[in-house]
């Protein structure tokens, strides 16, 4: 399994038992205000905020909670001056890790962001320092039940998709950013069934840790994670198949 499969899979798992559903609301509605103040408050028009509402819909977040959130991002009800922020830093075993943040007091988010890391053995760094070995791509997940990894890869493709992870679970196909909705849009009109699409990103290269460090690195991207102004970490870590069993079993 590739390493940003376990990733994928470790977040769908927490997501699955998160007991914050309220917090969880309020990061994906974070999304979506930011979204529909940058696009205008049309999904059709504004592909950003598409994808969020689809992650929205995703952890089961009621329409009228999605409805209040596209209001207040395009100027119909209380507006939030959020900003969005990433963070770079270094984590256990010298792991990059990003944190990419949406906040209304940036110096509140840096002192918690900078308290993780320090907790855990890591360290904040300047703007640059670890973005570099990650770029950005379109992710789609496909599930695999009923479907034959060899045709969804050859309809990607034709699609426009740079490179597809046939033996992930789900299956997942990356493209450049601006390819991900067509891309999308040609495997769906194929009759494939979309899990998710998203915009992420990728670590270029991974750093194998022992089983010790990846346990003190993913305590980092989960503190980091339950910060309220984050959004979502990325580290370029691959986790050892033990303490993958562990926290995806």
């Amino acid at each position: 399994m590739s390493g940003h499969s376990k990733w994928s899979t470790i977040k769908r798992q927490k997501g699955a038992n998160d007991a914050k559903r309220g917090a969880l609301f309020t990061k994906v509605a974070r999304e979506i205000i930011i979204a529909a103040r940058m696009g205008g408050p049309d999904p059709d028009a504004n592909y950003r905020l598409r994808l969020a509402i689809e992650k929205a819909r995703s952890v089961n977040m009621p329409m009228d909670n999605i409805k209040r959130a596209i209001e207040r991002g395009s100027g119909g009800g209380d507006t939030e001056a959020y900003e969005e922020i990433v963070y770079e830093g270094y984590g256990p075993g010298g792991v990059a890790v990003l944190v990419e943040a949406q906040t209304d007091n940036r110096n509140r988010t840096a002192a918690e962001v900078r308290s993780m890391f320090t907790k855990t053995g890591g360290q904040l760094a300047g703007s640059g320092a670890v973005a570099w070995q990650f770029e950005q791509r379109g992710v789609i997940a496909v599930p695999r039940a009923g479907v034959d990894a060899d045709e969804v890869a050859l309809l990607a493709i034709d699609g426009g998709a740079a490179d597809i992870d046939t033996d992930a679970d789900p299956i997942e196909v990356y493209t450049e950013p601006g390819d991900l909705e067509a891309v999308r849009k040609a495997l769906e009109s194929a009759g494939v069934k979309v899990e998710s699409a998203e915009i992420a990103m990728i670590a270029k290269n991974t750093v194998e840790l022992d089983a010790h460090k990846a346990r003190q690195a993913l305590r980092l991207v989960e503190l980091l994670e339950d910060l309220d102004d984050v959004q979502r970490v990325t580290a370029n870590f691959d986790i050892p198949e033990e303490v993958f069993a562990e926290v995806a079993g």
